[in-house]
C-alpha cells in the first residue's frame, strides 16, 4: 500500500477541502492525516494531507495529472505530491566544527531521519575521518575568495551527480553562492546562534557574556541571498545567568544548534514545511 503526502497553497476560497478530500476518495485513497491553515492577512490557504492509496492499479503519475486538471487548475493551486517511500537525498556541507555533523550522522544511523546521505562536502579535510567512520563519501572542495567560482562549479557538479534534493549546512563557515541558492531555492538549511543582529562577528558568545544576557538560542532557516534572513524553520532557547562562564554559553549554544538543526532536517524531510513570502508554515 503506497502512502503519499500532498502540500497545497493557494488563495483562500470556498470548497478547497471538500474538493481535495473528494478527489482522494475518487482515487481510492484513505486519509490518515490532514491539517490546514489560513493566513488571513494575505488570504492564503495552506494544506498538508497524508493518505494511503488502496488501489495499486492507479499510478502516482495519473494521480498527479488528474489532480492538476481536476482540482489545481480550478483553484489556482501551487502543489506538490510525494511518495512516502521516496526518501529525499541530503548533502551535508561542513567546515571544522564537528558537533552538528556527529549529531546528524548519529541520528541517521539510528534511523531517526528519513533521508539518504550520499555525500559530505567540506572546504577543509579535518572531518573526513568522521565521514569515513559512518561510511559516507567525503569530498574536499577548496573554497575561498580566490577560487570561489571553481569551488561553486565543483559543488554544483557533485550535487547534481548524486541527485541531491536538499542541502544542510552543518556549521559550514562559508557564504553560499547565489547560483547554488537559485538551484536549491528553499532547499538549503542553515543553523546559527540567535544573537544576530545584536552580537555579530567571530565571538558572539563572548560578546553576549560581557553584556550579561539571560537567554541564548539557535535558529535554523532556509538560505536566501540575504544572509541569515531566510524563512525560519525551527528555534529554541536556554536560560543562562551570571554563574555561567563563556565556556558554558558555548556548550549550551552547541547543544541547541544540534537539537534545532536536527528538528529542522526532520521537518523538511517529512515534508512538513511550506515557504511563503519569506516565512514558513510548519505542520508539526
Amino acid at each position: 500500500m503506497q502512502q503519499i503526502t500532498i502540500l497545497i497553497h493557494c488563495a483562500d476560497q470556498k470548497g478547497i477541502i471538500a474538493a481535495v478530500t473528494n478527489f482522494i476518495l475518487q482515487v481510492e485513497g484513505n486519509i490518515i492525516y490532514i491539517d490546514q491553515h489560513v493566513d488571513r492577512e494575505q488570504n492564503v490557504f495552506f494544506m498538508r494531507l497524508e493518505c494511503e492509496l488502496t488501489n495499486s492499479s492507479i499510478s502516482l503519475f495519473s494521480i498527479k495529472n488528474d489532480f492538476q486538471s481536476d482540482i489545481a487548475n480550478d483553484f489556482g493551486m501551487s502543489w506538490e505530491i510525494y511518495a512516502k517511500e521516496q526518501k529525499p537525498k541530503m548533502a551535508l556541507f561542513v567546515s571544522k566544527y564537528d558537533h552538528c555533523l556527529f549529531d546528524i550522522l548519529g541520528r541517521f544511523s539510528a534511523g531517526e531521519l528519513n533521508v539518504e546521505i550520499p555525500l559530505i562536502i567540506s572546504n577543509h579535510e579535518d572531518l573526513k575521518p568522521i565521514a569515513d567512520r559512518f561510511g559516507i563519501t567525503f569530498y574536499y572542495v577548496p573554497f575561498n575568495k580566490e577560487n570561489k567560482e571553481e569551488g561553486e562549479r565543483m559543488q554544483i557538479e557533485l550535487l547534481q551527480k548524486h541527485e541531491i534534493t536538499f542541502v544542510v549546512l552543518a556549521r559550514y563557515m562559508q557564504i553560499i553562492t547565489p547560483n547554488l541558492i537559485s538551484l536549491y531555492e528553499n532547499k538549503i538549511i542553515n543553523i546559527h546562534h540567535s544573537f544576530l543582529p545584536a552580537f555579530p562577528g567571530a565571538k558572539p558568545y563572548h560578546s553576549a557574556f560581557k553584556r550579561g544576557v539571560k537567554i541564548i538560542g539557535a535558529t535554523s532557516h532556509y538560505v536566501t541571498k540575504d544572509l541569515d534572513e531566510g524563512p525560519i524553520i525551527e528555534q529554541d532557547t536556554a536560560r543562562v545567568s551570571h554563574i555561567n562562564s563563556v565556556e558554558d554559553f558555548i556548550m549550551k549554544g552547541r547543544d541547541l544548534e544540534r537539537i534545532v538543526l536536527a528538528r529542522a532536517i526532520k521537518l523538511h524531510a517529512e515534508r512538513k514545511t511550506m515557504v511563503y513570502d519569506n516565512k514558513t508554515v510548519v505542520f508539526y
